[in-house]
Parts: C-alpha cells; structure tokens; sequence
C-alpha cells in the first residue's frame, strides 16, 4: 500500500492528458487541420464546442461525486478514462460541427468521473491522520499533468498534425485504463487487508443525523456567503480558462510565436501552478493564522497584474511573456485552492463541505463555459480578412478576460469578515 500514491499520481496524470489535449490545442492550429480536409469551423463553432465540454464537465462532477461514493472506483474509473480515450480516438476523423460539439460534451461528462473518485479513493486507502499528505501528492496531478500536455501535445501536433494529436492522447488514455485496472483496487478490504477507516466512520446513520446532514445541506444553498465565493471562483475560471483555452491562439496571431514556443510559453503557468497550490494551505496557516482573506487578495491582485503584461505589452517579448505566466499560474494555483474550495469550507458546516464544493464546483465551470462561448464570439467579430489572410483585433477580449480578473478580486472581498462567524453559525445550525 506505500507505493499506491505513486502508482495513483501517475494514472491521474495519464487520464488528465486526454482531456487538456482537446482543450488546449486551440483555433489557429486546429483550423489548419480542418482546411486541409475541407472543413472549417469558426472561431464562434469553436469557443461554443469547447463549451459543451465545461457545462457537462459542471454537472457531471458534482453528478459523479455522489455516484462515487457507492461505485468500485476500479471499476468507475476505468470506464470514464476508457470512454475518454476512445472520443479522442473518434475525433480525429469527424468533420460536422454538432457531431463534434456533442462528442466534445460526452468527453466532459466521462472526463468529470476523475478527481470525484480518486478523492473516494484516497479516503478509503488513507486514515485522516495520513490522508493530507497524499492528497497533497494528488492534488499536484492537476497542474503536472496540464503541464506536460502543452509540451507534449504541441510538439506532436506540430509535428505530425492534428490527427496525431488526437491518436496520441486517446492511445495514452487506452494505456491508462490498463494500469488503473492493474493497479487500483476498490477498498482495502477488497485485497485482504483490513479497513483504514474506523467503525464508527462506515456505520448506518441514524434519522436525527441524515436529518442534520440535510439540514447543514440546505443551509449550505441558502447562505450567502457560498454564492458569493461561487460567483467569485466563476470569474477567476473565466479567466483562468481564457488563457488555457486561447493562450496559444493568441501567442500564435498577437505576438507571432510558433506552435511550439506558444506551447512551452503555457507549459509554465501550469509548472508555477503547482507551486501557487502547494504551498497555498501552508502560507495561510503559518503567516496569516489561517486566514484565506489576504492571501486570495495578493493571488487575484498578482493575476490581474500578469494579465495586462501578457495581453496588453505589445510585441514578442519573451521575458515579460514568461514572467507573465509565472505570476499568473503561481496566482491562479493559490486561488484555485482557496476560492476553488477551501474558503467554502471554512464557511460551510464540517458535515455539509461536500455540498459547498459542489456549489463552488458548478458555478466554476459554467463560468468557464460561458468564457469560451464568449470569447469565441468576441474573437471572430473582431476579425477582418486581408487578402484571405486572417487578422485580428485583440483588445475587446484582453479587456474582458482582464475585467474577470478584477471581478473575482472584488466580489471576493464581499466575505472579508464572513469566515470569523463560521463557528458559531455551525454551531446553531446543528443544533
């Protein structure tokens, strides 16, 4: 069992690259693959498939987060992967835009199967005293994954074309679903050994405590607080979608990078990613006594910073590009742990912090689902053609993924004083 989260953080990492293969290789790349087969989706078709995939990805995790919890995770897993991967296989040999749009949504829909149940995963194989240390190792699969996707994928699809791009990822994901089944079991009682968990955590609960849990359910949906932090992470994904979705479309037409230049240019607001989110919990808890308020504030000020560098200095400029995306991955990791859940958390009832993630979840992703139809939108009607060239008109959405930014800085301030109430709102609330 020592070696489970290491075999774990590999899977996870293998079933993250199907998914930001599709999501990162954006318009410009791919609209040359789809003029050389006579095909030609728009920058609008664009941003609305990429879309599809961010409100079924919304729904399906929270969806998939209570289905975990009964399934054999060996089992669930490895058919959200295997499904993943052969839509990968699938899209590279689809021309029609609904029948790409309604691929794209399924992928997000098995795609959401993922970090529900390994987190099921982790808190069968790991007791609470033990468990946040491998869940910091998994937690990391995110970004590292993301990451080696905007190498890996770039320089395959530059290489060899689109079609490869696709082969690519769904062959890697075919590769995951073998391990998974090779390494990942259900349950430790499963494999002979005995449950990590007490007794008292796996017992029937009575009718007064289903009946608490819904009730700190319920107060969960009517507190103020939660949709405040849920509009604010809604902004901060906006953004931070903006420029995993188009950021290479952008380097390619704004700033006259190549494919693979673009690609390493993102690669590295991923790697800092990691660093914002690991060490998030740890800033908070040790210089500011657990208090999230600050922290968010630097992290979404440092985004809105690194957001007019890279959008609004105009030219190539490595340096000032590169600096750019250390400070806004760095910000956006640190946001993602506190507006992407924990602050929720702190606020919410400790036996109702499932229902606040799942709130803070879906509220994420259909603001990212509303940035790619948007951005889509705003691309193209600020596109002229000179000489069947294509150019491009970028400050009408620079100012809007900027504006989300500042928005997801300041709605956030509205719970400044909230979380000092928490306890004493918990407390009435199971009485």
């Amino acid at each position: 069992m020592e070696n489970f989260p290491c075999i774990y953080l590999w899977v996870y990492n293998v079933l993250y690259l199907p998914s930001e293969s599709q999501c990162n290789e954006r318009p410009d790349s791919q609209r040359r693959w789809l003029y050389r087969n006579r095909v030609v989706f728009t920058e609008t078709e664009l941003g609305i498939i990429g879309s599809a995939l961010f409100f079924t990805y919304a729904v399906g995790k929270f969806a998939n987060g209570f289905l975990a919890d009964h399934c054999n995770i060996r089992k669930f897993l490895s058919m959200g992967l295997f499904v993943t991967a052969a839509v990968n296989l699938s899209l590279g040999y689809v021309h029609s835009f609904i029948f790409f749009a309604v691929l794209w949504g399924i992928s997000g829909w098995f795609q959401s199967i993922g970090a529900p149940s390994c987190v099921v995963e982790l808190s069968r194989w790991y007791e609470e005293k033990e468990r946040g240390t491998f869940y910091g190792i998994w937690i990391i699969s995110h970004n590292l994954g993301e990451g080696l996707t905007w190498i890996l994928s770039t320089f395959i699809v530059a290489a060899l074309g689109w079609r490869f791009g696709f082969l690519c990822s769904g062959m890697l994901g075919m590769l995951g679903v073998f391990i998974i089944w090779q390494f990942v079991h259900d349950t430790p009682e499963s494999e002979g050994f005995p449950s990590v968990n007490k007794p008292k955590a796996q017992k029937n609960l009575s009718a007064e405590e289903a009946t608490s849990i819904k009730k700190a359910q319920l107060a969960v949906l009517k507190n103020p607080a939660i949709w405040v932090l849920a509009i604010s992470s809604a902004f901060m994904y906006f953004c931070r979608y903006a420029i995993n979705s188009w950021g290479i479309f952008f380097l390619q037409n704004e700033k006259g990078y190549d494919l693979k230049e673009a690609g390493i240019i993102l690669s590295i607001n991923s790697i800092f990613g990691i660093i914002g989110t690991g060490f998030s919990g740890f800033i908070s808890d040790k210089l500011f006594r657990g208090g999230r308020n600050v922290p968010a504030l630097i992290a979404g000020l440092l985004d809105i910073i690194a957001l007019m560098l890279f959008l609004l200095v105009p030219g190539h400029h490595l340096w000032i590009d590169v600096l750019a995306m250390i400070m806004f991955g760095t910000g956006i990791g640190v946001l993602i742990c506190f507006l992407g859940g924990l602050m929720a958390v702190d606020i919410a009832p400790s036996n109702a912090s499932g229902a606040a993630l799942g709130v803070i979840g879906i509220a994420s992703y259909v603001g990212a689902g509303i940035q790619d139809i948007l951005s889509g939108l705003l691309i193209e009607g600020n596109k002229i053609m000179v000489n069947g060239s294509a150019h491009y008109d970028f400050t009408a959405i620079s100012w809007c993924w900027i504006g989300a930014a500042i928005l997801s800085t300041l709605v956030a301030t509205f719970v400044w004083n909230y979380t000092g109430q928490k306890k004493l709102e918990t407390q009435s609330i199971n009485k």
